[in-house]
């Protein structure tokens, strides 16, 4: 992967949900990236599509039109689409270019974990053929020879999806109750042809510590947890695998806030510790600000603002953004008694028959949903401030 290439990158993503002749866009033409190290988060009120996102980001779901790049390879691409508009399309050029789409589409779905697998054989090359070739014993050219060829054999069959690791928002729905602590932790590694006991054994007690548990935790089942336990179970379900990126579908928002408090931190030494990756998907803004070094801001299935942290809460762009804002309370009762909420009408707020809105950047690294006169507005608004 180049440096300069974003880690993650979401291009036009729609996913639909369709119930007899209605159709729900449950996310509708999203786009951003996600860069290696930092976290991005994504926040707006319940339903307005950011579990989703996150889930078909994971090819939990099959897109409906788009694209998902992950490092640099396509996981993700929405061939529905195409094919719809292949239904209805009398363009013999367009027709085309449809059907060369839809098979280029197929063969990325086929060949990314391939492609993948490549990748991470040359980087396995990398690390251990200077070391062997600089070896000072035999015994230690031997040992470092065996640990070459296990490591190779594992990148041989390395998929890139599980490379992205998702923690879901209910740490009692996403745990198996008949299965214990250890079958649950290292049950991605089972998967993935881990067969020693030993090994599974070790790992599983490592990951019990990252997340503040003790190995006596192993044999329990989930219910003998509390909320804040079960929840970094999940973590510990996630970070075994040692993925690169983490969907943390809004990991605290069932938890009490000391115990809020406690998983975010876990969270962050995570990050540090592993270099980690996280989409952080919430709506508790206050969260988002402390955690998050972008934001995106999503409402009915699209987004409406992106920008970094100090910049979206110095300077929110979008009426709804400013509303969201508003509503995060503050323990200052002098404050608070003078707070005013801004509502946010749509219908009131732009017209849009004839002018459609698109993703604009008004500063650099700042983009919001609007149309030209929206855009020129707020233009003009920021050189204003100057």
């Amino acid at each position: 992967m180049n440096e300069q290439e974003p880690l993650l990158r979401v291009e036009h993503l729609c996913q639909y949900f369709k119930a007899g002749s209605f159709v729900t866009k449950a996310v509708d033409d999203v786009s951003f990236d996600i860069k290696k190290g930092e976290v991005f988060g994504l926040v707006g009120e319940s339903g307005c599509g950011k579990t989703t996102t996150g889930r078909s980001i994971i090819k939990l779901y099959n897109i409906t039109s788009g694209n998902v790049y992950f490092k640099g390879i396509r996981i993700c691409a929405g061939i529905k689409s195409y094919k719809d508009e292949l239904k209805v399309t009398k363009d013999p050029a367009r027709i085309a270019e449809l059907k060369q789409e839809i098979r280029k589409a197929k063969i990325d779905q086929k060949k990314c974990d391939k492609l993948y697998a490549k990748q991470r054989v040359q980087e396995v090359k990398g690390d251990y053929l200077p070391k062997i070739e600089g070896a000072n014993t035999p015994e230690e050219k031997q040992a470092l020879t065996a640990a070459y060829r296990e490591a190779l054999r594992k990148a041989k069959k390395t998929r890139l999806v599980t490379q992205i690791q998702m923690i879901f928002q209910d740490p009692i729905a996403s745990l198996d109750p008949r299965m214990t602590v250890r079958e649950i932790i290292s049950e991605g590694l089972v998967i993935q042809g881990e067969r020693d006991k030993k090994v599974l054994e070790q790992k599983v007690f490592e990951m019990l510590e990252f997340v503040g548990l003790v190995p006596e935790h192993a044999t329990r089942y989930p219910h003998e947890f509390s909320g804040g336990q079960r929840q970094r179970i999940g973590v510990a379900r996630s970070i075994i695998m040692n993925p690169e990126l983490i969907i943390a579908d809004e990991p605290v928002s069932a938890l009490d806030v000391s115990i809020q408090a406690q998983v975010i931190n876990l969270l962050n030494d995570l990050r540090e510790k592993f270099g980690l990756t996280i989409l952080f998907i919430a709506h508790d803004l206050s969260v988002v600000k402390y955690f998050s070094d972008r934001i995106g801001v999503m409402y009915f299935g699209k987004m409406v603002e992106l920008a970094t942290s100090d910049e979206l809460f110095a300077h929110p762009l979008h009426p709804y953004t400013r509303s969201l804002l508003s509503a995060i309370p503050l323990p200052d009762p002098i404050y608070e008694k003078g707070r005013k909420r801004v509502t946010y009408n749509p219908l009131e707020e732009h017209d849009y028959r004839e002018d459609k809105p698109s993703f604009r950047e008004v500063r650099p690294g700042h983009f919001v949903m609007c149309n030209e006169a929206e855009y020129q507005r707020i233009l003009e608004s920021l050189a204003n401030e100057k």
